[in-house]
């Protein structure tokens, strides 16, 4: 099958595109280069289209979607505390963006998989987080994606095929220092031998979730026979970022304290996941363990 993956010189995007050439499909790779880096593709690049464009100019996606059998959304901007700086950037790339894709699917009956985010949540006392939680997001990237996913709901009605993922915190190989990435940030101070950095108690808790089984769960969401429908993406087990950050001291078999640090705006104090859905409409569950992943990165 022909598939595009908008933001697919990113860090998720990436992953997703090699796991899409290694099943033997045809992919075009659509990604202004702003953020994502052409190098992360390097291994399939003789395999793919790609297409150096932004996913707010319509006229030119029109023309490249006009022949896929669907489209992996994952272009976005993706930094919270940028967010607040920047909050009209966030709001075009990620809610007119995104309704280009939900409009040209609906006009060539195309399904699209599209990035959404835990961030749409907010502060949540009741864990873990369902679907039907109310969404109350508390920084301008969460009301981005919250949009978003309204748009998703309104082009569903229309009978267009949108299922949409809601990421918790992904990790792996790759991941940018500006990805929200917390374990990336600790493993740069913990590799230049410095103490990781914890904004607030670190009493703040994480559903880490690698971005392998993120791609994985694109590709069942879309062979799925399921539309109209939004589910999280994340293991289910909670880590604390004080917890993380001892566990990666202990793995370096470093001497080190943590530092701590102001909490950070918009940062939110429980992310936790239910993903009984993700398993009952996609047969799908997570594989890789943090603890392992961890493990095995600093010991090399």
């Amino acid at each position: 099958m022909h598939f595009a993956v908008t933001g697919g010189a990113g860090f998720v995007g990436s992953h997703l595109v090699k796991l899409l050439v290694e099943e033997g499909h045809e992919i075009t790779v659509i990604d202004n280069l702003h953020k994502g880096k052409k190098e992360n593709l390097t291994s399939v690049i003789n395999k793919i289209k790609f297409q150096k464009m932004d996913i707010q100019d319509y006229e030119s996606m029109r023309k490249i979607l006009k022949n896929v059998d669907g489209v992996f959304h994952q272009a976005a901007l993706t930094v919270v505390q940028d967010s607040f700086t920047r909050p009209e950037e966030y709001f075009d790339v990620n809610v007119h963006g995104t309704e280009n894709i939900f409009k040209l699917a609906n006009e060539n009956k195309f399904k699209v998989v599209y990035a959404s985010s835990s961030s749409v949540y907010g502060h949540k006392l009741e864990t873990p987080i369902t679907e039907d939680a109310e969404r109350n997001p508390i920084s301008p990237y969460g009301k981005t994606k919250l949009e978003a996913e309204h748009l998703a709901e309104k082009y569903s009605k229309l009978n267009t095929e949108i299922i949409g993922l809601r990421y918790f915190n992904i990790f792996g190989k790759g991941q940018t220092l500006d990805y929200a990435g917390v374990i990336t940030k600790f493993l740069e101070r913990i590799n230049e031998g410095k103490a990781p950095i914890v904004f607030g108690k670190g009493s703040q808790i994480r559903d880490f979730i690698h971005v392998n089984d993120v791609a994985k769960a694109n590709l069942m969401a879309m062979n799925s026979n399921c539309s109209n429908l939004i589910v999280n993406i994340a293991t289910g087990n909670v880590t604390s970022i004080l917890e993380l950050a001892d566990m990666m001291i202990n793995a370096s078999g470093l001497k080190l304290e943590p530092i701590f640090v102001e909490a950070l705006e918009g940062d939110i104090e429980k992310s936790h996941a239910d993903i009984s859905q993700a398993k009952k409409y996609f047969n799908w569950e997570p594989k890789i363990e943090l603890q392992d992943w961890l493990t095995e990165i600093l010991e090399k």
